[in-house]
């Protein structure tokens, strides 16, 4: 979503505070502005600051999410499907996906002996003290699970090496304009 969207809460909503992480619950009726959709998440500006609505809770908004929970079928390999998909992660700070932003570390896609596909992801933040570390990184894992195929997926967060703006993609350098 590109352009701010001003819409009134349809129903109390399940949110998470940025940038501490608290869980909170915003009421019906509150006048919230969308400023950023991206990933299956949106970021709304508050009266009281700026808060994260997960997809699950995307009829608050207005918003028809049905198909947020739909399998999607892989093309190609699952290794590139769930690169794919950690591309749909996002900071709800920053507007660029996790992988660009150099956030991912490791990506380990392992088929087992029953037949079952596990995805192990290391990743990082921006910062070690940052409070949506955990929302991030249950983002991640969530957008893996959705892939038909994939039957375990774990997001572990690690902070070696530490993060720095270096390990942004180009792409990322020029969407942040530090190019």
């Amino acid at each position: 979503m590109s352009s701010h969207t001003e819409t009134a809460l349809k129903r109390d909503c399940d949110a998470i505070q940025i940038p501490s992480g608290h869980p909170i619950v915003l009421p019906a009726g509150m006048e919230v502005v969308i400023t950023q959709s991206l990933g299956g998440t949106f970021t709304v500006a508050t009266p009281g600051g700026l808060a994260r609505i997960d997809v699950k809770d995307a009829d608050a908004l207005g918003i028809d999410a049905a198909k947020a929970t739909e399998k999607l079928k892989i093309e190609g390999s699952k290794e590139d499907a769930v690169w794919g998909q950690l591309k749909t992660v996002f900071d709800p700070e920053i507007p660029v996906n996790v992988v660009d932003l150099g956030l991912i570390y490791s990506c380990d896609v392992s088929a087992k002996e029953n037949g079952t596909t596990s995805v192990l992801v290391k990743m990082t933040l921006t910062a070690p003290g940052c409070g949506m570390g955990p929302t991030i990184a249950a983002d991640a894992k969530a957008k893996i699970l959705a892939l038909e195929g994939i039957d375990e997926a774990d997001v572990e967060l690690v902070w070696d090496p530490p993060w720095n703006q270096s390990m942004i993609s180009e792409a990322g350098k020029m969407k942040l304009g530090i190019l």
